[in-house]
């Protein structure tokens, strides 16, 4: 599940998209709050799931749950809609701003599939984003090239038989700790983040550093076909060494670490040095 928010006429919509079934779900309270405007959509909605239930609604009986980001920073369960359900749910709840936030959302799903069926639109947008935060043109072509080598990573390891989640979240800790003595939590506690994706928050060295690690562990894997969890532990740590013995003559060439506690926040975003642009 990939969260995002989007924006109708200014309000917040949370959304996330299902890679698996290729399907984007709806925060019902914030479809409930720019339909209605009520001052407690939340209670809103309450009244109707009960009035639907009663009714023998289906939209209430396949009503799913997804954990979302919510005004305090966490992330809670919230009840969720595919978009075939919003429409039944928008039918339910009487608001001249019906039509238009169909025809929202309608474009919301257009763009996802018009990126999936063109890769490079999704590359605009990520360009856009990043821009829109601030990053630099150099820092971000950095950052999109670290996206693509990431992919074949994992598009190899998921041709070998390995699952996203644990299996990726172990490879990827031995890549880390091998180039950079840190583990990803090591690495995120160090430079004061929490849930902050670690990557958009490297300098352009360590996300050049970074790339070196994954790009070395993808060809050799590649090359030498493991088949154990065992032996692609094996490969990611020599592909992490690779990187690890470039950042260790870079550091002893000019004398300083490579490893940053700079963030976005914190020096990333101040175009004053090069090496952090």
């Amino acid at each position: 599940m990939k969260n995002k928010i989007q924006l109708f006429e200014e309000k917040k919509v949370r959304t996330a998209w299902d890679e698996a079934t290729e399907e984007w779900y709806f925060s019902v309270v914030d479809v409930v709050d720019v339909l209605t405007d009520s001052p407690n959509p939340r209670k809103y909605w309450s009244v109707l799931k009960t009035r639907l239930k009663k009714e023998g609604s289906e939209l209430t009986t396949n009503c799913s749950q997804l954990k979302m980001v919510s005004a305090d920073g966490k992330k809670y369960l919230t009840d969720v809609v595919s978009t075939e359900q919003l429409f039944r749910l928008i039918q339910s709840i009487p608001s001249p701003k019906a039509e238009p936030f169909k025809l929202w959302i309608a474009q919301v799903a257009k763009e996802r599939l018009d990126q999936m069926q063109d890769p490079e639109l999704s590359i605009e947008q990520a360009m856009m984003d990043y821009k829109r935060l601030g990053y630099s043109d150099n820092w971000i072509n950095q950052r999109l090239k670290s996206i693509e080598i990431r992919k074949d990573l994992t598009d190899e390891w998921k041709s070998r038989g390995l699952e996203e989640g644990l299996h990726f979240a172990t490879l990827t800790d031995i890549i880390y700790k091998t180039w950079a003595d840190k583990s990803a939590r090591e690495y995120r506690q160090f430079k004061g983040l929490k849930k902050e994706n670690l990557r958009d928050n490297m300098t352009n060295t360590e996300l050049v550093l970074n790339m070196l690690a994954e790009l070395s562990t993808t060809r050799i894997s590649e090359t030498t076909n493991p088949d154990s969890m065992e032996e692609h532990e094996k490969v990611a740590k020599q592909g992490g060494e690779i990187a690890r013995n470039a950042r260790l003559e870079l550091e002893a060439k000019t004398g300083e670490k490579v490893i940053s506690p700079l963030n976005a926040k914190k020096g990333i975003l101040k175009n004053n040095k090069g090496d952090i642009d």
